[in-house]
């Protein structure tokens, strides 16, 4: 009798079987507040960045744009812009161009011979792999004030490596010569090329040296590996990061500030000359025309360089 006290009856047996009503349970509550609090974390951590990029980016943009529309009284006109099409405006656009894509090309080769010579004579993780790159990411930041110091200390007209030719050839450096454009693009060069070994080293890796052996195998050459394989996919890799080197040196001003003084030969220059005359109060207005200018050229080239990354992201 004591057993069949603690037997279930059949029908208390069935009704531990039945499943529960329709409706939300306990253990869903807890997974939905936890995804929102997830998203309130995510939203929270996301805050910022988002108030940073409104404050330094969203903010200055729209100060110029609006900017480059009004006149000294504070309305709407478009007279600021007929000094684009001044001389001196377009020599500053044309030497500005000249400048940056010099400098971007001369980065972009270099960088991109550098880049491959450091993936098929290192190791990944190795010691010199890792100490270039750190070296490469330091002297991509190093510009401005200092640089333009650097080289002037280096190969100025009183610089130790200008004693040092002076003394063992005899010959003197062109005292002037840094403040020209091939000195300009020889110092934009100096920061460019480590930013195209950064950029450019991802992309060279990401090239397997099985393809090669295959080529090998097929019977294929070199140039048909480069031609056929190789270069189609490292190609816009190279076009994208020539003009992220482009875009760098366009909008690049301390360090032409500090060669050139009292020239205003780059856009950047002919902006602070602008924003510092106090005779015309509508260089105001100006000034912020060659940068509204500046920026479209900038984010015409990024669209640029997102649409070449984009298609060559489909090999990845």
């Amino acid at each position: 009798m004591t057993a069949t006290m603690y037997q279930e009856s059949p029908a208390v047996a069935g009704m531990s079987h039945v499943p529960a009503a329709a409706g939300p349970s306990a253990s869903s509550q807890p997974s939905i507040t936890a995804r929102h609090r997830k998203q309130l974390g995510t939203f929270a951590v996301s805050m910022p960045f988002f108030a940073y990029t409104a404050c330094f980016l969203l903010a200055p943009t729209l100060i110029v744009i609006f900017g480059a529309f009004q006149s000294s009284q504070g309305g709407f006109t478009i007279t600021n812009f007929r000094k684009l099409v001044e001389p001196n405006t377009i020599s500053a656009f044309a030497t500005s161009l000249l400048v940056s894509f010099t400098s971007a090309l001369i980065g972009a080769i270099v960088g991109a011979a550098a880049a491959y010579a450091l993936t098929i004579g290192t190791q990944p993780n190795g010691m010199l792999r890792r100490v270039i790159s750190a070296m490469s990411s330091v002297l991509a930041q190093f510009g401005g004030v200092m640089l333009a110091f650097a080289f002037i200390a280096t190969i100025g007209i009183n610089g130790v490596g200008t004693m040092l030719i002076r003394q063992l050839t005899g010959q003197t450096v062109n005292p002037n010569w840094l403040s020209s454009l091939p000195g300009l693009v020889t110092v934009y060069s100096y920061f460019q090329i480590p930013l195209m070994i950064i950029i450019f080293l991802p992309a060279v890796d990401s090239i397997r040296p099985q393809w090669r052996e295959a080529t090998e195998n097929l019977g294929g050459t070199t140039w048909q590996y480069w031609t056929k394989i190789a270069g189609p996919m490292l190609l816009p890799r190279f076009i994208s990061a020539l003009l992220l080197l482009f875009a760098n040196a366009f909008s690049a001003y301390a360090t032409a500030a500090a060669l050139f003084s009292q020239r205003s030969i780059l856009v950047p220059l002919m902006i602070q000359g602008a924003m510092r005359n106090e005779m015309d109060p509508n260089q105001q207005g100006f000034a912020q025309v060659l940068a509204f200018a500046m920026i479209v050229i900038v984010a015409i080239v990024m669209l640029l360089s997102h649409a070449l990354e984009k298609r060559a992201g489909r090999w990845q």
